[in-house]
């Protein structure tokens, strides 16, 4: 595929099943192949070669950024001792739960595919790096380190099939894969008092689950397409970076990373109109910006 890629015609990035050690591997090959150096065409690299500072965080941390926003706007409070229910236990869910926690938020759950860990006292950052030296380094699963942390672990369950458990999510992140809550995932988060769902995975509500969520508008519903936005964002600084032989500092990158949602929420308020949703809202802000420049583009008619 190597004569695809382009920083102008295609620049591929992580998703399940590949990080920051398969993205080095297909760099390591395309530069094998194009003797070229340098180049934006793939995104999530290492510092060593050409990567971005706050790239592997960006996701999990701009859904966090973009959460606070909306809970600050429509909920009229901080993140302090939320509740929150968090999928997955990967790239997005790590650092969505290490933001979390650093906003003062209680994280519930983590997940994978065989069970989910529930922290009913909320996760401690002694649990955070103990899963993340599990999956990062180790390749484990959830339920080898039941013993070395706080939470017990539950076989064959996601924090949306938790039917018989009591603990508390007002606020919840589905950040594992596409289609993992679905209608009676949906109904069970409402009846367990959920006031916000955020999606860090790509399209990880189904049909009928969205159809259960758009039944409570009071409910804030922030899609993939706005919430989990800020990873694509910083690819693009990334490549920025990349045509400039330029490394930003942390805080230049993060900084930026933050106006990126802060601008995404206000463009979703904007387009939601009077009495909408900010799902409405992102639907409409991102048809809408497709349709303009289709139309300045000459592509209408």
């Amino acid at each position: 595929l190597f004569r695809y890629l382009h920083p102008s015609t295609d620049v591929p990035a992580g998703d399940i099943g590949v990080g920051g050690r398969e993205i080095g591997y297909m760099y390591g090959q395309y530069k094998r192949i194009t003797a070229k150096y340098g180049e934006g065409v793939l995104t999530g690299k290492s510092m060593l070669f050409g990567g971005s500072e706050f790239r592997p965080e960006a996701t999990g941390y701009g859904l966090i950024y973009i959460t606070k926003i909306a809970v600050e706007k429509k909920l009229g409070r901080t993140l302090e001792g939320v509740c929150c229910a968090v999928s997955g236990s990967g790239n997005v869910a790590q650092f969505a739960a290490k933001k979390l926690m650093e906003f003062d938020a209680k994280v519930m759950t983590l997940s994978d595919s065989n069970g989910v860990l529930v922290f009913d006292d909320g996760m401690t950052e002694d649990d955070w790096d103990t899963v993340v030296e599990a999956k990062n380094v180790h390749r484990m699963r959830l339920r080898d380190i039941e013993d070395k942390v706080t939470g017990r672990y539950i076989p064959n369950e996601s924090p949306w099939t938790l039917t018989d458990d009591t603990t508390p999510f007002h606020l919840a992140f589905p950040c594992a894969t596409q289609n993992e809550i679905d209608g009676k995932g949906a109904e069970l988060l409402l009846s367990k008092g959920v006031l916000g769902v955020f999606e860090g995975a790509n399209l990880p509500t189904t049909i009928k689950g969205q159809e259960v969520f758009r039944s409570r508008p009071d409910v804030i519903y922030i899609p993939g397409k706005a919430a989990n936005a800020g990873g694509v964002g910083v690819s693009g600084l990334e490549m920025a970076q990349n045509a400039q032989r330029l490394q930003w500092e942390p805080e230049e990158v993060d900084d930026k990373l933050q106006k990126m949602m802060g601008e995404i929420y206000t463009q979703m308020e904007a387009a939601s109109g009077e009495g909408g949703t900010l799902e409405e809202g992102a639907n409409r802000a991102g048809f809408l910006k497709v349709v303009q420049a289709m139309e300045e583009l000459g592509w209408l008619y």
